[in-house]
């Protein structure tokens, strides 16, 4: 069984930066696409930032220049660098790891709270 994991949310700063990590434990093939999603109360969720195993990424065009998506494929783990941190990226952040023909998994979610 698959279980993405993240970590590194809390509390910041307007301005600020953190870094968020979602490493899956339980996988023995290659993770096709890794994704950052948030949700923020009331709010539908959102797709952030995308990357293949490639390298190549995406971003949602509100936090294009400010979030930096990576991953580790040896380690199956994916990065999110966010910086310049502004209160509306206040969400719960989800990591979402797809395989392809409809296979992913969600992890549990760390909350994002940017505030003075």
């Amino acid at each position: 069984q698959v279980r993405p994991v993240e970590s590194g949310g809390g509390l910041v700063q307007p301005g600020g930066s953190l870094r968020l990590s979602c490493a899956a434990s339980g996988t023995i093939f290659v993770i096709n696409v890794m994704n950052w999603y948030r949700q923020a109360p009331g709010k539908e969720r959102e797709l952030v930032a995308t990357i293949t195993r490639t390298g190549t990424t995406n971003y949602a065009d509100s936090v294009k220049g400010r979030f930096t998506i990576s991953r580790d494929n040896a380690e199956n783990t994916v990065y999110l660098q966010m910086n310049s941190l502004k209160p509306e990226d206040t969400a719960v952040y989800y990591c979402n790891l797809y395989y392809g023909l409809g296979l992913d998994y969600w992890g549990q979610g760390t909350q994002v709270t940017v505030s003075s």
